[in-house]
């Protein structure tokens, strides 16, 4: 029977989870893929810490050389993460004639095309399922399963951390601060999370999805990206009241060749799927033009859920190497010359509605004041809320949007926040009420 020989590098939390996979589930791999997987080696800078898998002490090594020049290794698994060394690394395993695994958004974002032309010159393949989404199967459904569909737009809940706390906030009506710190007590948060909440990680993995959805390079820089951090209780309260629940939501929108690439807080509807996506939980909704609208729901995050997917890629890509051929499906579902270079979409042209709350005087013709700006920007009302009760130093005024221009919201929101009635600076909040 022939061996597959995969090296690993990082032996993490993931990493744990790759090598329990591989050691519970290596008769059932085996049956599936008609070969046997094993793992040759394992690198990490800490190979004295112990694990929840045992391995035998031979197989670790500090030196991610003792993989990458391993001519009896075919598959590298890079769970390092972070730009540099994995870079490097992942270079020198497609030069070496390796195939490459990897879970790494960021490196992804910022360097896969780099990365995806070397594989290609190479004959290599490079995978990378457990980039985006933990264990949903949204990579590999894009890029081989729905690959005949046109895709019109795309929504992701993609980061556990913030689904959590934003949904913690729901239910519980806590503040954002309390909330946060029970997240970092739990293990959901890092002790630093603004790579989290201040919707980074998310950026990072739309980038992935609207390269493969629309055929086009995103760079990282060009996804405007805002996160969690300013979302108070007291919005979740209203956006309730309205109907609606706040979500750090990534939307990619391809309309007439121009790409909108925005990573944002979002209200939609409480009776939408994506409002029902709980906890640490991931979803994204694609919309295509013969598929239509569907939803992949499942784990975002986790030891199991990711080396779940990480592994798929191995068998995949293992079934293609016992078939000798690499290249089989492109990196990103598209032949590289078929990739074009789309306009992204300014924000200041974005149209949306808006939820907006102003913090005012309680006298008479503050809203006539605050309507008569919105007016002078095009901006129409459809509802208001004006509780009679005294928050931070002024009276809450609720109000929700039709349609207007992005440019246009901050321009008034500026000239508010100016008037002497006004205590404290103006929230806004995107309103996404189609979904495709």
């Amino acid at each position: 029977m022939r061996e597959i020989k995969i090296g690993l590098l990082g032996f993490g939390t993931i990493g744990t989870g790759v090598v329990k996979v591989l050691q519970d589930n290596a008769q059932l791999l085996q049956d599936r893929l008609g070969a046997k997987l094993t793992l040759a080696r394992i690198a990490d800078l800490d190979i004295q810490t112990p694990r929840a898998v045992t391995v035998a002490p031979e197989l670790l090594t500090t030196d991610a050389d003792a993989i990458l020049s391993d001519p009896a290794i075919d598959l590298v698994i890079e769970l390092i993460g972070g730009y540099e060394p994995a870079r490097s690394f992942v270079l020198k395993a497609i030069a070496n004639g390796k195939h490459v695994v990897t879970a790494n958004k960021a490196l992804l974002a910022l360097h896969g095309a780099e990365i995806f032309a070397a594989a290609e010159a190479k004959g290599v393949d490079v995978y990378f399922e457990a980039a985006v989404g933990g264990g949903i199967p949204i990579i590999s459904a894009i890029r081989e399963n729905l690959c005949a569909n046109r895709f019109t737009s795309l929504f992701g809940i993609l980061n556990g951390t913030c689904n959590y706390i934003l949904s913690r906030m729901t239910n519980d009506g806590d503040d954002y601060g309390a909330v946060l710190k029970d997240a970092q007590e739990l293990g959901y948060a890092e002790a630093d999370p603004t790579f989290d909440v201040e919707g980074i990680d998310t950026a990072h993995k739309l980038a992935i999805l609207i390269s493969l959805c629309f055929g086009t390079r995103v760079r990282f820089k060009d996804i405007h990206t805002e996160g969690i951090s300013n979302i108070s209780a007291l919005d979740i309260h209203f956006a309730s009241q309205f109907g609606y629940r706040i979500k750090l939501l990534a939307i990619g929108k391809n309309e007439n060749g121009q790409i909108e690439a925005r990573v944002h807080p979002t209200m939609i509807p409480d009776n939408y799927p994506l409002a029902d996506v709980h906890g640490a939980f991931n979803a994204v909704r694609l919309v295509g033009d013969f598929l239509g609208p569907a939803m992949l729901y499942g784990r975002g995050a986790g030891m199991d859920a990711t080396a779940s997917a990480v592994m798929g890629d191995v068998m995949a890509i293992s079934r293609d190497m016992l078939c000798g051929v690499a290249g089989r499906t492109p990196a990103l579902g598209y032949v590289p010359e078929a990739i074009k270079d789309l306009a992204i979409k300014p924000m200041d042209d974005i149209v949306s509605q808006y939820y907006l709350r102003f913090a005012a005087d309680d006298k008479p013709g503050v809203l006539s004041q605050v309507s008569g700006i919105l007016g002078k920007y095009e901006i129409s009302i459809t509802s208001m809320i004006q509780p009679e009760r005294q928050i931070g130093g002024g009276v809450p005024i609720v109000m929700m949007t039709h349609d207007a221009k992005e440019a246009n919201v901050r321009k008034a929101l500026a000239e508010i926040d100016a008037l002497a009635v006004i205590k404290e600076q103006s929230r806004f909040i995107r309103i996404e009420n189609e979904l495709g």
